[in-house]
């Protein structure tokens, strides 16, 4: 009776048991599901694709990725073959590698091309899993997260073609640390510097002379610094000296790039300085030629300024001489007034061959601050003789307050003269042609400007625009070399020469301009 009793509370606690199980067995399907759902959550709202293949390659799942990154609906790629989607020259090295992921551990990524529905091709990167029968070992299928990485793949590639261009250009091109280390250095710096292709890392110090490395570290630097960058002229170390170079200097912006890293483009302008000193030094032939001929035309003048000191100095030794023959024991102070007048007319005689010495000389252009009243007192000096013998006058107002200008002495006076002797030559024979005139006026802050004016026929409107071109002249025994020299020696004083539009009261007028000297800053006042 006992054992009756016991059977239906042992059945109702298996019961219990059950149920419980039943619960527990419950629960963990719901927590299964749920897991499975949001597993599919998550495949489904991903930007990249999900996607679960057989064996040949044919899709047995596309999550919703594949309608933005091909153009597919999911269902459209169900049954379809991916490898049918390759391109051609991808899908070759793929089936060569394949065995890594059917055969061995099953895991492999691959870049490659695959075609979307409208016909072009998307660059994919796909990291790919397979699953086996862990009984049998039979390959289920394979799982694929793909990704487009199109942007990647074109900026990689014109990474690497502007790497191939920096190797290959003739500039010499060099990458900087934040400690002045030179982590690269293209082939052309390589070979300037005499730095190994690899592992020869250089210092800053190696690569410019001592005079740009101060430049570098005390004004390029900074600048770049705050500003991004900066170009200028610096000078590089080479094998045979120093080679100037038009340099370009940038700092490393943008995603990956380093705090403090730089790059320097460097441009050899050697020939471009050899050209321009040779052009420099053919500019100073050809003046230093025209101050030659200009000599020439003045030696009438030349003698006429010889001849006056001389012929006082001849005058006050002779009457010295007559005094000594009329009274033998005169005493040496009665010849202290000719023997000073003839210190004088010495004194004179050497300034004006000093003068013309100077005007003569062959040298470079030196700009500097000069009075202008001497110069341009010197220029009419040399012209006055030719103004006298064809009676034209020679007029030079200057005011007295004007700034000194930056010009070279010689090379102004040599514009000068050249334009004083182009308005004489305009003015010869000319009617009611009598007189040239110099002026100067402060046309600027730091500006001042000379004009000679005559009162010659003027310069035809055909001719204005060539004026100044080398060999053209407006006289048949002229040499056409005057002005545009005059032109050349402006600029290379940072002026400028020009002719002024004909005003209509006949004549030519030219204008020199010329840069003032900075007035002195006035002192500071303290109360």
């Amino acid at each position: 009776m006992a054992g009756h009793d016991e059977n239906p509370r042992g059945l109702a606690a298996r019961c219990a048991a059950l149920e419980e199980e039943n619960r527990r067995l419950g629960s963990r399907a719901q927590r299964l599901e749920d897991e499975r759902n949001h597993y599919q959550w998550l495949a489904e709202s991903t930007t990249d694709l999900i996607s679960r293949h057989a064996r040949d390659g044919t899709f047995l799942y596309a999550s919703r990725a594949a309608r933005d990154l091909l153009g597919y609906e999911p269902e459209e790629l169900i049954g379809v073959s991916a490898y049918d989607l390759f391109h051609p020259a991808d899908l070759a090295d793929l089936l060569n590698k394949s065995p890594r992921v059917y055969y061995h551990a099953g895991f492999y990524q691959q870049t490659y091309r695959f075609r979307a529905r409208a016909g072009h091709y998307v660059w994919f990167e796909t990291t790919s899993r397979t699953r086996r029968d862990p009984d049998t070992g039979e390959l289920i299928d394979i799982l694929c997260v793909s990704r487009d990485v199109s942007r990647r793949i074109r900026a990689e590639a014109n990474r690497e073609r502007l790497a191939r261009v920096v190797e290959s250009t003739t500039d010499h091109v060099l990458f900087m640390d934040d400690r002045e280390r030179l982590f690269y250095a293209n082939e052309a710096a390589r070979r300037l510097l005499r730095l190994p292709r690899e592992g020869g890392m250089a210092s800053l110090a190696a690569a410019y002379t001592a005079a740009s490395l101060a430049e570098l570290r005390d004004i390029v630097l900074p600048a770049v610094t705050r500003y991004g960058s900066w170009s200028g002229e610096l000078e590089m170390r080479g094998p045979s000296g120093p080679v100037p170079v038009l340099s370009v200097v940038m700092t490393h912006r943008g995603p990956g790039a380093d705090p403090g890293h730089v790059s320097l483009l460097n441009r050899d302008i050697g020939l471009r300085k050899a050209a321009e000193t040779q052009a420099r030094r053919h500019q100073e032939q050809i003046a230093h030629a025209n101050r030659l001929a200009t000599t020439g035309e003045f030696a009438s003048n030349i003698a006429h300024e010889l001849n006056q000191p001389l012929g006082a100095i001849a005058n006050y030794a002779s009457g010295a001489l007559l005094k000594l023959d009329a009274t033998p024991d005169l005493p040496a102070e009665a010849l202290r007034l000719p023997l000073e007048r003839i210190s004088d007319q010495v004194a004179r005689l050497a300034e004006r061959l000093r003068h013309i010495r100077a005007f003569v000389r062959k040298g470079q252009t030196s700009p500097r601050p000069v009075a202008l009243l001497e110069v341009v007192d010197a220029a009419c000096r040399l012209c006055e003789w030719q103004f006298q013998q064809a009676g034209v006058g020679l007029e030079h107002h200057l005011p007295e307050a004007l700034p000194r200008v930056i010009a070279d002495p010689v090379a102004l006076e040599q514009v000068l003269v050249n334009l004083l002797l182009n308005a004489l030559e305009a003015s010869r024979d000319h009617p009611g042609a009598e007189r040239v005139s110099l002026r100067a006026r402060q046309s600027g802050r730091r500006e001042i400007t000379l004009t000679v004016s005559d009162q010659g026929p003027g310069v035809p409107a055909a001719e204005a625009g060539r004026i100044f071109a080398p060999f053209h002249s407006g006289r048949p025994e002229g040499l056409g070399m005057g002005l545009a020299i005059s032109h050349s020696l402006m600029e290379a004083m940072g002026g400028d020469l020009r002719l002024l539009p004909d005003a209509g009261s006949g004549g030519a007028v030219f204008a020199a301009t010329l840069r003032a000297e900075p007035a002195p800053l006035a002192p500071a006042r303290h109360p």
